[in-house]
């Protein structure tokens, strides 16, 4: 009998280093909302505006540059694209509530 992909220890231990890696990324994702929201808290006290589109596209930028791949460019700026408005909503979720 042909044994099944799901039970095959070589799917097994790659689903086990990918697991692994979304628990890293959920870590840097959780630690980047955090400083955000330090950010904003900052900013808000000083009357800042909150997003600085023109330092969004400066990290994107950055982040290509040191890209060495599998992720393709295109990828990447989907990817930060996607982060970065999660974030923006997230931060803004923990912002305090002004009196009407």
């Amino acid at each position: 009998m042909e044994a099944s992909w799901s039970s095959d220890p070589v799917v097994r231990e790659l689903r086990e280093r990918i697991s692994a890696a979304d628990r890293e990324v959920l870590g840097a994702v959780n630690r980047r909302l955090e400083l955000v929201r330090e950010l904003h808290a900052y900013k808000r006290e000083r009357g800042y505006p909150l997003v600085d589109p023109a330092r969004e596209d400066e990290l994107v930028g950055e982040l290509e540059q040191l890209n060495d791949g599998p992720l393709s460019s295109d990828g990447l700026r989907s990817l930060y694209g996607l982060l970065l408005d999660v974030i923006k909503r997230e931060a803004g979720a923990a912002a305090p509530t002004r009196p009407a």
